[in-house]
């Protein structure tokens, strides 16, 4: 096939549009920390309010990506994507202009249900503009990279717009970038084949957001109220029977949104699963981390953003090597070093407190970001070589989701944690970080779908 400038061009559009949308998504993900602080000066709230401002978003993420992802494939990728763009970005500046916690934390919800449209439709139209494997390959690499460095990066770059503009620069800059993803895309992708088969499974999908959401209320108002009050208790069994509705729901669908078939593949069911537990410790741990260095340690937003910086980069840097041995021979212990790098790190913070200097903590954070970057692109790559291709999207979708409810559930358990004091609650998450390192050990001989 004759490859002329101006379709190069249009490829390296599409390609900018689709890792810029999922680049704000991951920095949404990852931007907030450093601002819980100013948030709560400038609108109030306490500790599980700001758990709450980043659940909302990862909630309706976690719980809307596999859907959403059908919802593309049956109305065509490009217009869903825009769409999912356009609402993004309008959640965006509703989040800039929230004048209390509550309105921050719905617009967060709805900032979030375009994010779960974002990362689904931006990768089904890589793959249809590069139906050439390489090419693909490449492209899909760049998409995941970009997405990594915005992660990476998010708290440094919080850090900075707070410093000069305010907490809420964290949201407005997404303005332009929402403005110059959705040009981009007009112009540079081409429409997907509409499809009828993948169905939108509603009750599944409901049954999903309630479960999620019950869960992860539960857990938050468990740190302020206490664990054996009535409505945490109520929200416990309301999230155990719509867990069970939904595990009933998938098993008789004949279309289901996740085919419970996919965990009794022994690799698939161990990399989802560790894909669970290293985002409750590496997310809750972010956010403990993040209220500790501004209120126990005086840390601005700008100076919490740079103490992040090494474990964050490094993240990056290792995501990367790890990439590379993805499906070799050395994938297994690899994800026993990083497990091993987690755990060590994690109990090698067990000393800090108020008074600790920033330059006894650096290594151990190293650590930790190590660990996380050694082992999340190998349990990708066993997870999607553990089925068909023909499935290969609806198993990335699960891992996504997956890894996003991870996150939901981190950020309300070692908040709740940290309710009850700073200090001790990241003692608390850092036994709960070493112990998570210890489970991948046990899960790590069962990845081997990327071999």
């Amino acid at each position: 096939m004759t490859v002329t400038a101006g379709s190069r061009r249009l490829d390296r559009g599409l390609v900018a549009a689709t890792s810029l949308g999922f680049a704000v998504v991951q920095l949404d993900v990852s931007v907030v920390n450093v601002a819980i602080r100013p948030i709560a000066r400038a609108l109030g709230g306490g500790v599980s309010a700001l758990q709450w401002v980043v659940g909302a978003y990862t909630i309706t993420f976690a719980a809307l990506i596999l859907t959403c992802g059908a919802l593309g494939d049956r109305a065509g990728a490009r217009r869903v994507y825009v769409v999912g763009f356009t609402l993004f970005t309008l959640a965006s500046m509703a989040c800039g202009a929230a004048p209390g916690v509550g309105a921050l934390i719905a617009a967060r919800a709805v900032q979030g249900v375009g994010a779960a449209i974002l990362v689904p439709c931006s990768l089904t139209l890589l793959r249809h503009a590069h139906p050439e494997p390489d090419r693909r390959g490449r492209a899909i690499g760049l998409w995941a990279a970009g997405a990594s460095l915005a992660l990476s990066g998010g708290p440094l770059v919080g850090g900075a717009l707070i410093a000069a503009l305010g907490w809420r620069a964290i949201f407005v800059i997404n303005l332009p970038l929402g403005l110059l993803g959705i040009a981009l895309t007009l112009r540079c992708a081409e429409e997907t084949p509409r499809s009828g088969a993948r169905s939108i499974d509603l009750p599944g999908q409901l049954a999903a957001i309630v479960a999620l959401a019950a869960l992860a209320g539960s857990l938050i108002e468990g740190g302020v109220r206490g664990e054996s009050s009535g409505p945490v208790l109520a929200g416990f069994a309301l999230a155990a029977v719509a867990a069970a509705g939904f595990v009933l729901i998938e098993r008789r669908r004949s279309e289901p949104m996740l085919p419970p078939a996919l965990f009794a593949i022994p690799t698939f069911r161990s990399a989802a699963l560790i894909g669970v537990i290293i985002n409750i410790a590496f997310y809750g741990l972010m956010f403990v981390l993040s209220l500790f260095f501004q209120r126990a340690q005086g840390m601005s937003p700008l100076r919490a953003g740079l103490a992040f910086a090494p474990m964050t980069a490094v993240v990056f840097a290792v995501n990367i090597v790890s990439g590379r041995h993805s499906s070799g021979r050395a994938a297994r212990p690899l994800v026993v070093l990083g497990a091993l790098s987690l755990a060590g790190g994690s109990l090698g913070l067990l000393g800090a407190d108020a008074h600790t200097s920033y330059s006894a903590l650096v290594a151990q954070l190293v650590a930790i970001g190590g660990g996380l970057g050694l082992i999340v692109p190998i349990i990708t790559a066993a997870l999607l070589g553990s089925v068909e291709p023909s499935r290969a999207g609806v198993a990335a979708g699960t891992l996504n989701s997956a890894r996003q409810s991870g996150s939901v559930i981190g950020v309300a358990v070692c908040g709740s944690l940290a309710a009850g004091g700073l200090v001790s609650g990241l003692h608390d998450s850092l036994w709960l970080c070493a112990a998570v390192g210890i489970v991948v050990i046990a899960l790590a001989p069962w990845l081997r779908g990327g071999d």
